[in-house]
């Protein structure tokens, strides 16, 4: 009991001293005080299929997105966050709200996040038990008042007119210090977003193959991205952009209504999108799933199989891979249909084109009660008999900032541009012979 009251006390005096309206060195801002985000633009190139950017001003809203627990990466998070905020004054650092607590001491600069709602919790934005990720914002109501006339009411940030998650609406430029790991749970941070801002990645984890630039780079890559060329000069740029495709999806009844997922968006029940995949698995029931398939209004079998994976290009390299799926060039928009364990050998992953749609529909012949779905490995919630997902890949405005992932490339190396290959070869192995040694 003492070492809960201690604890207590020690929330109570972080919040008393973090979120504040004055500007010192080492605090935490609300990111409601940003400016809103500036929206970059994207053209075609005729000699390749990334794409230039252009600002229309200068970005100013940073947010970076780090791999937990490992010191090497906070450290770089410090490093990263000093550099760019003293070489470009007037760029605004904004950290997801645990990351905030634990580094914004060690900061020249204030930095920003999504405040607490209330008193009950320091960090209280969670979708699922990850404590780094937003979920829904409670409402103000007329009876809640700060304790005190010297403390500041931090439910004021609140107000019934905010009801968007505020990373969409405050940042411009998304930096990620991770593995792959680490660029879908930044990627989740936009999961009802049309317009997800570009992603500058710098490979720091376990598994790369999504990673871009290496950390020695943080200086060169950023300051390119800043100072992206006009789309007439791009040829002597020294970056692209690969805008990844993502998959949309939502979750019918029986009876055709929307449902939600157990973590929920700030606009009410949305589409997802998914980076990587969508899964229907059956979980911990011990029964196989069987689960109707449809290819726009036809049915194209009847699955009995441990579950089913819908995957974009990119996450054809992640679970569908593992699943036996085939591998796909990011490029190439398509939808990859993988069973996992099927009791039929014939069941085989299916390659489809962009434009198919996609249901899988929970059998009442099902034994079981329900299926889970996740979305990027996170639980989306249970599918139960005569329940559908509907699955499609996401639109792509050629010229605008919507949809996909715009993933920022390097071209200042020969062969860069298809980083792809280097990373079947290098981490993947590809045709790698047995017994040999590197």
């Amino acid at each position: 009991m003492r070492t809960t009251h201690l604890w207590t006390r020690t929330l109570q005096h972080s919040r008393t001293r973090l979120f504040s309206s004055t500007c010192h060195r080492g605090e935490v801002l609300s990111i409601h005080d940003l400016p809103n985000r500036v929206h970059p633009s994207y053209a075609k190139r005729s000699d390749s299929k990334l794409l230039s950017l252009k600002w229309a001003e200068e970005p100013r809203n940073v947010m970076i997105v780090k791999k937990p627990g490992v010191e090497e990466i906070g450290d770089a998070l410090v490093e990263f966050a000093e550099h760019i905020t003293t070489t470009y004054p007037g760029t605004n650092i904004i950290l997801e709200p645990s990351v905030a607590h634990n580094f914004h001491h060690r900061l020249s600069r204030p930095v920003y996040a999504i405040p607490p709602p209330s008193r009950s919790s320091p960090f209280p934005f969670t979708q699922s038990t990850d404590p780094r990720t937003p979920h829904q914002r409670p409402r103000k109501t007329s009876h809640e008042q700060p304790d005190t006339e010297d403390e500041p009411d931090h439910t004021s940030f609140l107000s019934e007119e905010i009801q968007t998650n505020p990373y969409h609406q405050k940042t411009d430029v998304l930096v990620t210090f991770g593995g792959d790991g680490t660029i879908l749970h930044a990627a989740s941070l936009f999961s009802t977003s049309r317009a997800v801002p570009p992603v500058l990645s710098f490979a720091m984890g376990t598994l790369g193959f999504l990673g871009e630039f290496k950390w020695a780079e943080y200086k060169t890559a950023y300051a390119s991205l800043r100072h992206s060329c006009a789309f007439e000069h791009a040829e002597e740029c020294n970056i692209r952009v690969l805008r990844r495709n993502r998959l949309q999806a939502g979750v019918y009844g029986v009876n055709g209504e929307r449902i939600g997922g157990e973590w929920g968006e700030y606009e009410g029940i949305e589409d997802a999108h998914a980076m990587n995949e969508l899964s229907l698995h059956r979980g911990r029931d011990p029964h196989l799933a069987i689960l109707e398939i449809y290819i726009g209004p036809h049915l194209l079998t009847e699955a009995v199989a441990d579950g089913i994976i819908v995957s974009t290009p990119t996450g054809s390299t992640a679970y569908s891979l593992s699943s036996g799926g085939s591998i796909l060039h990011p490029s190439v928009p398509s939808l990859l249909l993988t069973p996992i364990c099927p009791r039929s050998l014939s069941f085989r992953p299916l390659v489809l084109p962009e434009d198919a749609k996609i249901t899988l529909r929970l059998s009442k012949r099902n034994r079981g009660r329900e299926v889970e779905v996740s979305v990027d490995g996170r639980r989306w919630g249970g599918l139960g008999p005569g329940q559908e997902v509907r699955v499609w890949l996401e639109t792509v405005g050629n010229e605008s900032q919507e949809g996909g992932i715009p993933c920022v490339k390097r071209l200042n190396t020969p062969g860069a541009e298809d980083g792809w290959v280097g990373g079947l070869n290098g981490l993947l192995k590809f045709n790698y012979p047995f017994g040999e040694e590197e």
